[in-house]
């Protein structure tokens, strides 16, 4: 039987099935007799502190592993949360809710607003809030534990989903691959896998209801195939094709602290693309040359309350001064419209993606703006920070927020309170029609920084979220070259740094045409540095640019696909 998925870590397997079925408790509307509230509430109070025993104890055994242990320290906070724990007391008090009932009922509600998010990352953020809801009802029904910190041989881990305490707890060194139902390709199991070197597969319909315990199964993580029961065939099939893959692995990761140079000598600025400032996001932070894209709306997810001025302030200090002398790009807010969170109440709107959302949103909400400038103009003078604006589409959009950050400068002058003098104030580009007017926008901004997803999803008028119509969703379409090469040329022509940050930044084909069209800042996630690095060390400038011109006459996006790896391969 052959099944299919998404491979989010590469690899290859092959091995006996286990499949894991957590506790998952069905809890319906159920409410207290009259009398139980004083009960309740102490239970609750009890249950919570059992629960924070519990991940204090993981924690302790995760003590050689701190980048595991930051998951259970963000449930310990979402276990406090004065806006959830509230809703729940009054749940009970008020409504006359059973302990269980307000727990479901509240927590489901966080979670919901989370999953609405058409950002991957925020969306899989509700998998905390479920493993803290979870983790509340199996103390309070007294279930025993049931994780994967403990597996007996080696084994290819089948389930429907795979929460952040099941990854971080499991025995890594029995695990040949993970297999799961669901997923992406920025959930937690797949960022363990992926660190741990260890194939994973997700999205696989119906996985569970088509296995049983124990069967043998061989795993591709490379094409997303799966063969349960394989006959000799397959499994030598797998077995050269794992040796294979090894080598090349070996090869790959051999790159790692490789200067990033062409094989005729040119240097590229090789960025990190960062999201929560996690010891797993820095882990290779030593091989690149600046933080392209630092995603702040990390201090915003699962919380009842905007971060404040404070907090903003800490995580952009400690993201500086890790990266000083080199450059960190700090985006600000990018949510609103298709990013709704639990801290903000934003009207329903028809169309997200076109709505108000990122610069839009900020300069709806001017509070939430300028608080976090301040924190971020406060910590930059612990390191080298650029200022780039989300979801720019006209120059209005550009000057208007230069006017609030001059303000801004002027109102921290006024209470003495220091900030850098050389901050850089730059932009995304990924609205067609900031692009298209590239020679003014360059005269108007320090840099710019491609955003290569938004910008296809903009180009082809196709939601990248809509899997109906994921075909149509090209980021190899001829028209984004030529767009990209347009704006790259502009900016070079300026004396104008511009870089791409966007997922295209961390796919060595579309990065040899990137730098064929002239550009020399590349920014990608951790995982990408060592594929890129082995490309550059093989591409020279003129056969990037014979392919970024090629690829521009070329009429479709497999088109233009089939040629590169004909052409670079």
């Amino acid at each position: 039987m052959n099944l299919k998925g998404n491979p989010v870590s590469p690899g290859i397997a092959i091995g006996s099935l286990y499949i894991y079925k957590p506790f998952n408790p069905d809890v319906r509307e159920c409410f207290s007799q009259p009398g139980m509230v004083e009960k309740n509430l102490k239970c609750f109070k009890g249950l919570k502190q059992a629960a924070e025993n519990e991940m204090l104890d993981i924690c302790v055994q995760l003590n050689d592993h701190p980048d595991k242990a930051l998951i259970f320290n963000a449930h310990i906070k979402i276990l406090h949360d004065p806006a959830i724990n509230e809703e729940i007391e009054e749940g009970i008090a008020e409504e006359n809710w059973r302990l269980d009932w307000a727990i479901e009922k509240v927590y489901s509600k966080y979670i919901r607003l989370l999953k609405k998010a058409r950002d991957l990352i925020i969306r899989e953020r509700a998998d905390d809030l479920t493993d803290v809801k979870k983790r509340l009802l199996r103390i309070l029904y007294k279930v025993d534990t049931c994780d994967l910190s403990v597996l007996s041989a080696p084994v290819i881990v089948a389930a429907h989903d795979l929460l952040p305490s099941d990854t971080a707890t499991m025995d890594l060194e029995h695990v040949l691959a993970i297999l799961t139902e669901v997923g992406g390709a920025t959930s937690h199991s797949a960022i363990i896998a992926r660190s741990g070197g260890i194939p994973a597969i997700v999205g696989i319909t119906e996985l569970l209801s088509q296995i049983t315990p124990e069967q043998f199964a061989a795993v591709d993580a490379t094409t997303g195939e799966i063969i349960i029961n394989p006959d000799a065939e397959d499994v030598k099939r797998f077995e050269q094709a794992k040796e294979a893959f090894s080598r090349d692995f070996a090869d790959t990761i051999s790159y790692l602290s490789a200067p990033p140079i062409t094989a005729d000598g040119v240097h590229i600025d090789i960025g990190l693309n960062i999201a929560s400032a996690s010891e797993d996001e820095f882990r290779n932070e030593a091989y690149t040359d600046f933080v392209g894209l630092f995603r702040t709306e990390f201090l915003f997810m699962g919380k009842s309350q905007l971060p404040g001025e404070e907090e903003q302030f800490e995580a952009y200090k400690k993201v500086l001064i890790s990266y000083a002398p080199r450059p960190v790009t700090l985006r600000t807010l990018d949510i609103g419209g298709d990013k709704t969170l639990a801290c903000m109440e934003l009207p329903k709107e028809e169309n997200p993606f076109l709505g108000n959302r990122a610069l839009r949103l900020c300069f709806s909400k001017p509070e939430i703006f300028r608080t976090q400038l301040r924190a971020a103009f406060r910590a930059s003078i612990y390191g080298n920070l650029w200022l780039m604006l989300p979801m720019v589409g006209s120059m209005d959009d550009i000057r208007h927020a230069k006017e609030i950050i001059e303000s801004v400068k002027a109102e921290l002058t006024s209470q003495s309170l220091s900030y850098a003098l050389n901050i850089k104030i730059g932009i995304m580009i990924e609205i067609p029609s900031i692009a298209v007017i590239a020679d003014m926008t360059a005269a108007e901004v320090d840099f710019a920084s491609i955003g290569t997803n938004d910008l296809c999803q903009y180009l082809t008028a196709v939601d990248r979220m809509n899997a109906s119509i994921a075909s149509y969703y090209q980021n190899f379409h001829p028209a984004m070259f030529r767009l990209m090469g347009y704006v790259i040329r502009t900016f070079n022509e300026q004396g104008k740094p511009i870089s791409v940050c966007g997922e295209m930044g961390g796919d060595p084909l579309a990065a040899a045409v990137l730098i064929g069209l002239g550009m020399r800042k590349l920014s990608m996630g951790s995982a990408s540095i060592a594929p890129v690095k082995r490309m550059l060390s093989r591409l020279t400038i003129s056969k990037a640019v014979e392919a970024a011109e090629r690829v521009q006459r070329l009429a479709s996006s497999d088109d233009v696909k089939k040629y590169l790896k004909d052409f670079l391969i």
